[in-house]
């Protein structure tokens, strides 16, 4: 196996041919051609075990796998995908929130502006990065970061991966809900193309904050949602534990926020999720953005319309001739 990966609740069935793979892969080097042939057969049971568990995934399994502890973050999609990453700090207000990072980088041969949002792995890093729910001056260090890229006419590439905005209260007191709102306001009306990744979870307001797009991409196993299910539950169930039915009603996947029309595209990941194989993930995220630069080839497209028409037609239903329903943008 390539790298030992804690197994979800879901997954527990994996264990014991885990366990059995780890003990003939140790044996492997020594042992001779039987060991080898018993490896490649319990690893080849292992795929099919993990391939059979990830075709009919529920939608709150898809919350637990983008909440995965070992799952890819923003940083790690940039060291990747752009080596040569410049990170640009402080909000010129109040200070430097590490739960968004920015900077520039170059991405098809021409020079972007990232933006994007961190958790830890580490308690240590999880408390430096507030657990990836940004403070106001996050949210006002990005909207500088976007107004920059107006001004020089750089493309915008956002990654989301937060359970939602800060709710401490010295937070509230310098602006939280303002701050969200001016990212907002700033990004629609640039005049350059923004392209936004769901790249884990993204929720409530401390997402869609920076992910006002021209695209809205999300990876296969992320999810994306003006709610966490569990504060969904609590309130319309009165029972946290109520969080799978809640995911299942909110329809919270990639695959089913595509079928709404509410996101473009649904990029694929390794079986088993982008944590098993950080870099063919990497990979795919890299492929399906460079597919999505072609946009860029349409110099004369007015960004701010496009993106103004993207969202004016969210959520809108028509009703055919036939009785059937469509979404805004004609899927039914």
């Amino acid at each position: 196996m390539n790298r030992h990966v804690t197994e979800l609740e879901f997954e527990r069935g994996l264990a014991d041919i885990r366990t059995a793979l780890e003990r003939l892969e140790k044996a492997e080097a020594k042992g001779g051609p039987d060991v080898v042939a018993q490896a490649n057969k319990v690893r080849a049971s292992y795929d099919q075990a993990l391939t059979e568990i990830y075709r009919d995934l529920t939608p709150w399994q898809r919350v637990l796998i983008s909440r995965h502890p070992q799952r890819p973050r923003f940083l790690d999609y940039v060291a990747t995908l752009f080596p040569d990453f410049i990170e640009l700090h402080g909000d010129r207000h109040f200070g430097d929130d590490g739960a968004i990072v920015g900077g520039l980088a170059t991405f098809a041969d021409r020079s972007v502006m990232l933006v994007g949002e961190q958790k830890g792995r580490s308690t240590k890093e999880n408390i430096t990065r507030n657990f990836g729910m940004p403070h106001p001056e996050g949210y006002r260090k990005a909207e500088r970061l976007m107004r920059t890229a107006g001004k020089f006419d750089l493309p915008i590439i956002s990654f989301i991966d937060t359970s939602g905005a800060s709710a401490l209260q010295d937070d509230e007191a310098r602006g939280v809900s303002w701050a969200i709102a001016e990212c907002l306001k700033t990004q629609a009306n640039l005049h350059v193309p923004i392209i936004a990744v769901v790249i884990s979870e993204g929720m409530s307001g401390g997402a869609i904050a920076i992910a006002m797009g021209n695209r809205v991409l999300m990876l296969e196993h992320a999810v994306y949602s003006v709610i966490a299910p569990e504060a969904c539950a609590s309130q319309l169930w009165r029972d946290v534990s109520a969080a799978p039915e809640a995911a299942a009603a909110m329809q919270v996947s990639a695959s089913q926020l595509l079928q709404l029309g509410l996101i473009d595209r649904v990029i694929p990941e390794p079986i088993g999720g982008a944590h098993r194989d950080p870099e063919v993930a990497a990979q795919y995220v890299q492929a399906a953005l460079r597919e999505e630069f072609s946009l860029l080839a349409n110099e004369g497209l007015d960004w701010t319309t496009h993106r103004y028409e993207h969202y004016r037609h969210l959520g809108r239903m028509e009703l055919l001739m036939d009785g059937s329903q469509t979404t805004g943008n004609g899927r039914h």
